[in-house]
Protein backbone atom coordinates (compact mmCIF):
# COMPACT_ATOMS: atom_id res chain seq x y z
CA UNK A 1 0.00 0.00 0.00
CA UNK A 2 1.40 3.37 -1.02
CA UNK A 3 1.59 6.36 1.31
CA UNK A 4 -1.26 8.07 -0.53
CA UNK A 5 -3.47 5.02 -0.13
CA UNK A 6 -2.61 4.86 3.58
CA UNK A 7 -3.71 8.48 4.05
CA UNK A 8 -6.97 7.79 2.24
CA UNK A 9 -7.60 4.75 4.46
CA UNK A 10 -6.90 6.78 7.63
CA UNK A 11 -9.28 9.52 6.56
CA UNK A 12 -11.96 6.95 5.79
CA UNK A 13 -11.63 5.46 9.27
CA UNK A 14 -11.83 8.92 10.83
CA UNK A 15 -14.98 9.73 8.89
CA UNK A 16 -16.50 6.43 9.99
CA UNK A 17 -15.76 7.18 13.64
CA UNK A 18 -17.22 10.68 13.33
CA UNK A 19 -20.42 9.30 11.81
CA UNK A 20 -20.91 7.16 14.92
CA UNK A 21 -20.45 10.06 17.36
CA UNK A 22 -23.03 12.39 18.78
CA UNK A 23 -22.94 16.16 18.21
CA UNK A 24 -21.46 16.74 21.67
CA UNK A 25 -18.69 14.24 21.03
CA UNK A 26 -17.92 15.73 17.62
CA UNK A 27 -17.78 19.21 19.16
CA UNK A 28 -15.44 17.96 21.89
CA UNK A 29 -13.11 16.36 19.32
CA UNK A 30 -12.98 19.57 17.27
CA UNK A 31 -12.22 21.67 20.37
CA UNK A 32 -9.50 19.22 21.38
CA UNK A 33 -7.89 19.40 17.93
CA UNK A 34 -8.04 23.21 17.99
CA UNK A 35 -6.40 23.33 21.43
CA UNK A 36 -3.69 20.91 20.29
CA UNK A 37 -3.00 23.01 17.20
CA UNK A 38 -2.80 26.24 19.24
CA UNK A 39 -0.47 24.55 21.73
CA UNK A 40 1.81 23.35 18.92
CA UNK A 41 2.05 26.87 17.50
CA UNK A 42 2.64 28.37 20.95
CA UNK A 43 5.29 25.77 21.75
CA UNK A 44 7.02 26.42 18.41
CA UNK A 45 7.10 30.17 19.07
CA UNK A 46 8.45 29.73 22.61
CA UNK A 47 11.18 27.30 21.53
CA UNK A 48 12.13 29.50 18.55
CA UNK A 49 12.37 32.56 20.80
CA UNK A 50 14.52 30.74 23.36
CA UNK A 51 16.78 29.39 20.62
CA UNK A 52 17.25 32.88 19.21
CA UNK A 53 18.05 34.35 22.62
CA UNK A 54 20.58 31.58 23.32
CA UNK A 55 22.15 31.48 19.85
CA UNK A 56 22.17 35.23 19.15
CA UNK A 57 25.53 35.90 20.90
CA UNK A 58 27.15 32.99 19.07
CA UNK A 59 25.77 34.08 15.69
CA UNK A 60 26.94 37.64 16.36
CA UNK A 61 30.44 36.36 17.24
CA UNK A 62 30.68 34.34 14.04
CA UNK A 63 29.38 37.23 11.92
CA UNK A 64 31.87 39.71 13.40
CA UNK A 65 34.89 37.41 13.55
CA UNK A 66 34.97 36.82 9.80
CA UNK A 67 34.21 40.33 8.56
CA UNK A 68 36.48 43.26 7.80
CA UNK A 69 36.60 46.00 10.43
CA UNK A 70 35.19 48.50 7.90
CA UNK A 71 31.98 46.46 7.72
CA UNK A 72 31.20 47.48 11.30
CA UNK A 73 30.67 51.07 10.10
CA UNK A 74 28.62 49.99 7.08
CA UNK A 75 24.88 50.32 7.92
CA UNK A 76 23.97 47.90 5.10
CA UNK A 77 25.86 45.03 6.75
CA UNK A 78 23.74 43.24 9.33
CA UNK A 79 24.55 39.53 9.59
CA UNK A 80 26.31 38.52 6.39
CA UNK A 81 29.73 40.25 6.05
CA UNK A 82 30.38 42.16 2.84
CA UNK A 83 34.09 41.29 2.98
CA UNK A 84 34.82 37.81 4.33
CA UNK A 85 38.33 37.58 5.76
CA UNK A 86 40.46 35.55 8.16
CA UNK A 87 42.75 38.49 8.94
CA UNK A 88 40.82 39.38 12.11
CA UNK A 89 41.14 35.83 13.44
CA UNK A 90 44.88 35.79 12.68
CA UNK A 91 45.49 39.20 14.25
CA UNK A 92 43.51 38.28 17.35
CA UNK A 93 45.31 34.95 17.76
CA UNK A 94 48.64 36.75 17.45
CA UNK A 95 47.64 39.40 19.99
CA UNK A 96 46.48 36.72 22.45
CA UNK A 97 49.69 34.69 21.92
CA UNK A 98 47.32 31.81 21.33
CA UNK A 99 49.87 28.99 21.27
CA UNK A 100 51.43 29.77 24.64
CA UNK A 101 48.14 30.79 26.25
CA UNK A 102 46.37 27.65 25.03
CA UNK A 103 49.12 25.40 26.36
CA UNK A 104 49.00 27.11 29.78
CA UNK A 105 45.22 26.80 29.84
CA UNK A 106 45.31 23.10 28.97
CA UNK A 107 48.02 22.37 31.56
CA UNK A 108 45.98 24.01 34.33
CA UNK A 109 42.57 22.94 33.04
CA UNK A 110 43.15 19.26 32.29
CA UNK A 111 45.39 18.73 35.31
CA UNK A 112 42.97 20.33 37.76
CA UNK A 113 39.97 18.59 36.18
CA UNK A 114 41.53 15.12 36.47
CA UNK A 115 42.68 15.70 40.04
CA UNK A 116 39.32 17.10 41.09
CA UNK A 117 37.37 14.24 39.48
CA UNK A 118 39.46 11.68 41.36
CA UNK A 119 39.29 13.45 44.72
CA UNK A 120 35.56 14.18 44.36
CA UNK A 121 34.84 10.56 43.40
CA UNK A 122 36.63 9.21 46.46
CA UNK A 123 34.86 11.71 48.69
CA UNK A 124 31.45 11.03 47.16
CA UNK A 125 31.97 7.27 47.49
CA UNK A 126 32.82 7.69 51.16
CA UNK A 127 29.64 9.67 51.82
CA UNK A 128 27.52 7.17 49.87
CA UNK A 129 28.81 3.88 51.31
CA UNK A 130 30.49 4.35 54.69
CA UNK A 131 29.13 5.20 58.12
CA UNK A 132 31.30 7.25 60.43
CA UNK A 133 30.96 9.87 63.13
CA UNK A 134 30.26 13.37 61.93
CA UNK A 135 29.13 12.16 58.51
CA UNK A 136 26.06 14.41 58.43
CA UNK A 137 28.03 17.41 59.64
CA UNK A 138 30.69 16.90 56.99
CA UNK A 139 28.09 16.47 54.28
CA UNK A 140 26.49 19.70 55.48
CA UNK A 141 29.86 21.35 54.86
CA UNK A 142 29.79 19.94 51.34
CA UNK A 143 26.39 21.57 50.81
CA UNK A 144 27.86 24.84 52.12
CA UNK A 145 30.60 24.50 49.50
CA UNK A 146 27.84 24.68 46.90
CA UNK A 147 26.06 27.63 48.52
CA UNK A 148 28.97 29.77 49.76
CA UNK A 149 30.68 31.79 46.98
CA UNK A 150 34.44 31.29 46.48
CA UNK A 151 35.12 34.94 47.35
CA UNK A 152 34.55 34.12 51.03
CA UNK A 153 37.57 31.81 51.30
CA UNK A 154 39.73 33.33 48.59
CA UNK A 155 41.59 35.77 50.84
CA UNK A 156 42.68 33.10 53.36
CA UNK A 157 43.73 30.89 50.46
CA UNK A 158 45.80 33.71 48.99
CA UNK A 159 47.55 34.34 52.33
CA UNK A 160 48.32 30.62 52.64
CA UNK A 161 49.71 30.25 49.12
CA UNK A 162 51.63 33.52 49.41
CA UNK A 163 53.31 32.32 52.61
CA UNK A 164 54.31 29.13 50.79
CA UNK A 165 55.65 31.05 47.77
CA UNK A 166 53.18 29.47 45.35
CA UNK A 167 51.66 32.60 43.81
CA UNK A 168 51.94 32.60 39.98
CA UNK A 169 52.42 28.82 39.98
CA UNK A 170 49.93 26.11 38.92
CA UNK A 171 50.07 24.66 42.45
CA UNK A 172 47.57 27.31 43.58
CA UNK A 173 45.05 25.50 41.37
CA UNK A 174 46.34 21.92 41.75
CA UNK A 175 46.31 21.71 45.55
CA UNK A 176 42.62 22.62 46.03
CA UNK A 177 41.70 20.20 43.22
CA UNK A 178 43.69 17.39 44.86
CA UNK A 179 41.81 17.87 48.15
CA UNK A 180 38.32 18.16 46.56
CA UNK A 181 38.21 21.89 47.31
CA UNK A 182 38.52 23.24 43.81
CA UNK A 183 36.05 25.17 41.70
CA UNK A 184 32.48 23.85 42.18
CA UNK A 185 33.82 20.72 43.91
CA UNK A 186 30.75 20.54 46.16
CA UNK A 187 28.50 19.86 43.17
CA UNK A 188 30.87 17.16 41.91
CA UNK A 189 30.93 15.41 45.29
CA UNK A 190 27.14 15.54 45.37
CA UNK A 191 26.85 14.00 41.87
CA UNK A 192 29.16 11.12 42.81
CA UNK A 193 27.34 10.56 46.10
CA UNK A 194 24.00 10.35 44.34
CA UNK A 195 25.31 7.93 41.73
CA UNK A 196 27.10 5.59 44.13
CA UNK A 197 24.03 5.48 46.37
CA UNK A 198 22.07 4.14 43.41
CA UNK A 199 24.40 1.20 42.79
CA UNK A 200 23.38 -2.13 44.42
CA UNK A 201 25.28 -3.14 47.55
CA UNK A 202 25.52 -6.68 46.21
CA UNK A 203 28.43 -5.51 44.07
CA UNK A 204 30.46 -4.63 47.15
CA UNK A 205 29.35 -7.76 48.99
CA UNK A 206 30.54 -9.94 46.10
CA UNK A 207 33.87 -8.07 46.00
CA UNK A 208 34.26 -8.50 49.77
CA UNK A 209 33.74 -12.27 49.42
CA UNK A 210 36.48 -12.32 46.79
CA UNK A 211 38.87 -10.68 49.26
CA UNK A 212 38.76 -7.10 47.97
CA UNK A 213 39.34 -4.27 50.42
CA UNK A 214 37.59 -0.89 50.25
CA UNK A 215 40.10 0.72 47.90
CA UNK A 216 40.29 -2.26 45.57
CA UNK A 217 36.50 -2.50 45.52
CA UNK A 218 36.26 1.16 44.61
CA UNK A 219 38.91 0.94 41.89
CA UNK A 220 37.92 -2.38 40.28
CA UNK A 221 34.17 -2.60 40.88
CA UNK A 222 32.65 0.84 41.45
CA UNK A 223 34.71 2.95 39.05
CA UNK A 224 33.94 0.82 35.94
CA UNK A 225 30.22 1.06 36.76
CA UNK A 226 30.46 4.85 37.19
CA UNK A 227 32.25 5.78 33.96
CA UNK A 228 29.31 7.85 32.71
CA UNK A 229 29.31 9.90 35.92
CA UNK A 230 33.09 10.31 35.72
CA UNK A 231 32.72 11.68 32.20
CA UNK A 232 29.92 14.03 33.25
CA UNK A 233 31.87 15.43 36.19
CA UNK A 234 35.00 15.73 34.06
CA UNK A 235 33.09 17.78 31.47
CA UNK A 236 31.72 19.99 34.23
CA UNK A 237 35.21 20.49 35.64
CA UNK A 238 36.74 21.26 32.24
CA UNK A 239 34.10 23.88 31.46
CA UNK A 240 34.30 25.52 34.88
CA UNK A 241 38.09 25.68 34.93
CA UNK A 242 38.17 26.80 31.30
CA UNK A 243 35.83 29.73 31.95
CA UNK A 244 37.22 30.70 35.36
CA UNK A 245 38.96 34.02 35.56
CA UNK A 246 38.16 35.17 39.11
CA UNK A 247 40.17 32.53 40.97
CA UNK A 248 42.98 32.56 38.40
CA UNK A 249 43.14 36.34 38.51
CA UNK A 250 43.65 36.17 42.28
CA UNK A 251 46.67 33.85 42.02
CA UNK A 252 48.22 34.89 38.68
CA UNK A 253 49.50 38.38 37.96
CA UNK A 254 49.81 37.85 34.20
CA UNK A 255 47.55 36.50 31.46
CA UNK A 256 48.37 32.81 31.66
CA UNK A 257 44.97 31.40 30.60
CA UNK A 258 42.43 32.13 27.89
CA UNK A 259 39.85 33.32 30.43
CA UNK A 260 42.28 35.86 31.88
CA UNK A 261 43.24 37.00 28.40
CA UNK A 262 39.59 37.55 27.50
CA UNK A 263 39.06 39.45 30.76
CA UNK A 264 41.93 41.80 29.88
CA UNK A 265 41.32 41.74 26.13
CA UNK A 266 41.17 45.52 25.66
CA UNK A 267 44.73 46.30 26.83
CA UNK A 268 45.96 43.16 25.06
CA UNK A 269 44.45 44.30 21.75
CA UNK A 270 45.59 47.90 22.29
CA UNK A 271 49.17 46.75 22.83
CA UNK A 272 49.10 44.52 19.73
CA UNK A 273 47.10 46.73 17.37
CA UNK A 274 47.99 50.28 18.47
CA UNK A 275 51.28 49.68 20.36
CA UNK A 276 49.80 51.35 23.44
CA UNK A 277 48.15 49.22 26.14
CA UNK A 278 46.81 52.29 27.96
CA UNK A 279 45.17 53.80 24.87
CA UNK A 280 41.45 54.48 25.26
CA UNK A 281 39.51 53.44 22.19
CA UNK A 282 35.76 53.07 21.82
CA UNK A 283 34.51 49.50 21.90
CA UNK A 284 33.11 49.79 18.37
CA UNK A 285 36.58 50.43 16.98
CA UNK A 286 37.77 46.92 17.76
CA UNK A 287 34.56 44.95 18.26
CA UNK A 288 35.56 42.53 15.48
CA UNK A 289 38.70 41.58 17.40
CA UNK A 290 36.90 41.17 20.73
CA UNK A 291 34.26 38.94 19.15
CA UNK A 292 36.98 36.93 17.41
CA UNK A 293 38.74 36.47 20.75
CA UNK A 294 35.54 35.22 22.38
CA UNK A 295 34.91 32.82 19.48
CA UNK A 296 38.45 31.44 19.74
CA UNK A 297 38.00 30.97 23.49
CA UNK A 298 34.72 29.02 23.35
CA UNK A 299 35.42 26.97 20.22
CA UNK A 300 37.18 24.07 22.03
CA UNK A 301 34.28 23.77 24.50
CA UNK A 302 31.71 23.74 21.69
CA UNK A 303 33.58 21.06 19.79
CA UNK A 304 34.00 18.95 22.93
CA UNK A 305 30.31 19.20 23.79
CA UNK A 306 29.20 18.27 20.25
CA UNK A 307 31.13 15.01 20.37
CA UNK A 308 30.37 14.12 24.01
CA UNK A 309 26.78 15.35 24.33
CA UNK A 310 25.32 11.82 24.37
CA UNK A 311 27.53 10.65 27.24
CA UNK A 312 27.06 13.91 29.12
CA UNK A 313 23.26 13.58 29.06
CA UNK A 314 23.44 9.92 30.04
CA UNK A 315 25.66 10.71 33.03
CA UNK A 316 23.30 13.43 34.25
CA UNK A 317 20.31 11.06 34.06
CA UNK A 318 22.07 8.21 35.85
CA UNK A 319 23.39 10.45 38.59
CA UNK A 320 19.84 11.10 39.80
CA UNK A 321 19.94 14.89 39.28
CA UNK A 322 16.92 14.83 36.96
CA UNK A 323 13.63 13.06 36.87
Amino acid sequence: MTRKEQKVAVRARQQKHLSLMSKEQISYVKRKKAVEMIWRIFRFLIISGLCFVILYPLLFMISCAFRDKNDMNDPTVMWIPRHLTLDVIKETASAMKLGKTLVNTLVINIGCSLLQVISSAVTGYGFARFRFRGKNILFGIVILMILVPPQVILLPQYDLFNSLGMINTPWTMYLPAMTANGIKSGIMIFIFRQFFRGLPRELEDAACLDGCGPFRTFAEIMVPNALSSFLTVFLFAVVWYWNDYYVCNSFFSSNQTLALTIKNIQPVLNAALFNDASLRVSAREYVVWTQAACLISISPMLVMYVFLQKYFTEGIERSGLVG
